[in-house]
């Protein structure tokens, strides 16, 4: 742990809720670990948003063209959520841990910048 951050697991779990992830990103400049988990925090919440506009997109044309199958549908996008916030927890975890959940995809678009 660094001196500078007395937070840090604070910071840890921010870095994975959403547009909190910019907190530690803004805050904990000169923490790397801190930097690396709020990047990939905001990386996978930009996947996020792009997935939940592509799902919504897709059921709703299934919906149009046949009711049935959009409610089917529509049903099996809440487990593609859980497994997502799943996702979420399990980056907390590690991220608490010391360790690094490595995406496999996502994380060279976090590793960019």
């Amino acid at each position: 742990m660094t001196e500078a951050s007395p937070n840090r697991s604070v910071m840890l779990v921010l870095a994975y809720l959403w547009p909190l992830a910019v907190v530690p990103l803004l805050i904990n400049r000169d923490d790397a670990e801190v930097q690396w988990h709020a990047k990939h925090g905001i990386v996978l919440m930009l996947a996020e948003l792009l997935g939940a506009l592509a799902i919504s997109v897709l059921t709703s044309i299934v919906t149009l063209i046949t009711f049935p199958v959009g409610c089917v549908l529509s049903l099996f996008f809440i487990f593609v959520w859980v497994a997502v916030a799943g996702l979420h927890i399990a980056a907390i975890v590690k991220a608490l841990g010391g360790s690094r959940l490595v995406i496999p995809g996502l994380s060279e678009y976090a590793n960019r910048f």
